[in-house]
């Protein structure tokens, strides 16, 4: 008997111990075996969508994320193993707006190494309604020479009128308008994201709404977005709220995306009008009507000298033309007042400094300096500097309260608008991390993070890019959150940000460990 009984429950305790093998098998099962070209694990990863920020590994394979979660869940192999202990992964960031253009062209610079630096990867060109005609060659050079960042093109508006039209305030006639809508048609086959129009510059100042929105139709009937320099952002011409409105209009109308390039208030006559755009803003979403803006993080706009203080109409033609009607005694007298209204609104000649002109002496010194070197008045003296050539300046003329209303809201991107001597060329993504997030604390770094990621692939329909997530493509950035910031300042606006430690731009590494790897990693992006 005993031995039956001891038989028994050496029978039951078999058994249990087999179920509980069994259970332990069905709740784990084998790991996976997983092979990667990089692996980056112990970094605080902020996804690009999320509020939180979470420790977990990211596996790089070829130009796509292969893996991201617990490495405890997977067997994981990798040819190369980045250490992010103490530093923050985020997807790269994705600029809105850019003057790139002008670097990607030139094999010497095409690195793009003033937005790598700083953490982008994508860039927009042909912002402010100038791109490179025709987008087939440019793409081709790109492609051909290769290129530091991504790139997305849009087609520009003036490019087009210039084309058709030529620098003239004349209005466009019916044959004109249908030859600037094919243009455009055979800009967006050849790859534009949308088209984008500086209607403050010339020749796109010249154009009525009307001929904007027929042109605005094409590139929503290719599923294009519309990108905006205003017509005013302060009270040039219809003013700052009117030319809100205007891009709303043309938005309702052509029934596209809109998106407005760095939101501001400039000058004094504008200052405290942020929460009514807001308000305006909010309204035209609650329609459904797409939009969106970007803002770069300074006080300062830059421009150049011609387009901040010359009246539109003086400029017709050119340059030669407006220095030969300055000539004209029958119109100088109103070119220089007119000149003086706008400087004045421009906060005053102490306000605009040079940045940027072939007379190297001129370059950080003021309007009103330079004027009592010239023994001129500062109107007067601008078209001095003018008929030596081509000069760049950065006017002073924004308040804080304004740029923290614009920063906050959820539509508001960041963008640099780089590519004059100003310092957010190289400077904007840190600074608005390092200044409104550390510093002074008017955005969290979720927002900042995701505002300059995810939001902004939204913006441009920009599929697989933005977000850490598998399947997506590895433009992956890994930064210092102690010391990322911006060293470019208005006394010398050339200096690379600091605290970038990684950069990977569709799987390969670009920067390593706080320095460029000097590879051509970007690809012109398709839409």
């Amino acid at each position: 008997k005993r031995i039956i009984n001891s038989m028994k429950k050496l029978k039951i305790l078999i058994t249990i111990c087999f179920l509980i093998f069994i259970s332990c098998k069905e709740d784990k099962p084998e790991k996976r075996d997983i092979s990667v070209d990089i692996l980056i694990q112990n970094g605080i990863v902020y996804n690009g969508i999320s509020d939180q920020s979470n420790t977990i590994s990211i596996g790089i394979k070829e130009d796509k994320i292969k893996y991201i979660g617990d490495e405890s869940n997977i067997n994981i192999t990798a040819k190369k193993i980045i250490d992010a202990s103490g530093l923050i992964i985020s997807p790269g960031f994705i600029d809105p707006h850019t003057h790139a253009d002008k670097d990607l062209n030139n094999i010497d610079t095409s690195q793009n190494l003033p937005f790598l630096m700083q953490g982008v990867t994508t860039v927009v060109i042909g912002n402010d309604g100038r791109s490179f005609y025709p987008i087939s060659e440019y793409k081709k050079l790109y492609e051909e020479n290769g290129i530091g960042t991504n790139a997305i093109l849009l087609v520009g508006h003036g490019t087009v009128r210039n084309e058709v039209v030529g620098n003239s305030d004349k209005k466009a006639n019916k044959e004109e308008l249908k030859s600037m809508q094919t243009i455009i048609q055979k800009e967006m086959d050849a790859g534009a994201f949308g088209m984008s129009t500086g209607l403050f510059y010339a020749p796109g100042s010249y154009a009525s709404t009307e001929e904007i929105i027929a042109l605005a139709k094409i590139a929503a009937k290719n599923d294009g977005i519309y990108d905006t320099h205003l017509r005013d952002e302060s009270a040039y011409n219809i003013g700052l709220i009117p030319a809100i409105e205007e891009a709303i209009e043309i938005g309702r109308q052509s029934k596209l995306p809109i998106h407005i390039s760095h939101i501001k208030c400039l000058g004094v006559d504008s200052w405290h009008k942020s929460d009514a755009i807001v308000t305006i803003i909010n309204n035209a979403r609650k329609e459904g009507i797409d939009v969106t803006a970007n803002q770069y993080p300074y006080d300062a706009s830059a421009t150049s000298l011609k387009a901040s203080v010359v009246p539109r109409w003086a400029e017709s033609g050119g340059i030669d033309s407006l220095l030969l009607r300055f000539e004209t005694s029958s119109l100088k007298d109103q070119i220089l007042k007119e000149t003086k209204i706008n400087i004045v609104r421009r906060g005053g000649a102490h306000k605009l400094l040079i940045v940027k002109a072939e007379e190297a002496s001129f370059v950080g010194k003021n309007l009103l300096e330079i004027s009592k070197e010239l023994n001129m008045t500062p109107e007067e003296s601008v078209f001095s500097i003018l008929k030596l050539g081509p000069v760049k300046v950065a006017s002073f003329n924004m308040i804080p309260d304004d740029i923290y209303t614009f920063m906050k809201q959820k539509w508001v991107v960041t963008g640099s608008d780089g590519g004059s001597g100003h310092p957010r060329k190289y400077g904007t993504f840190p600074r608005k991390y390092n200044t409104y997030v550390k510093e002074e604390k008017q955005i969290s770094i979720s927002q900042f993070i995701n505002n300059s990621t995810s939001r902004t692939a939204e913006i441009l329909k920009i599929k697989n890019r933005g977000i850490l997530k598998e399947g997506n493509y590895a433009d992956i950035i890994i930064f210092n959150p102690e010391t990322f910031k911006d060293l470019a300042d208005y006394t010398d606006a050339f200096q690379f940000a600091q605290g970038l430690e990684y950069s990977i731009i569709n799987g390969k590494i670009s920067v390593e460990k706080g320095t460029a790897t000097k590879l051509l990693n970007g690809k012109v992006l398709k839409k």
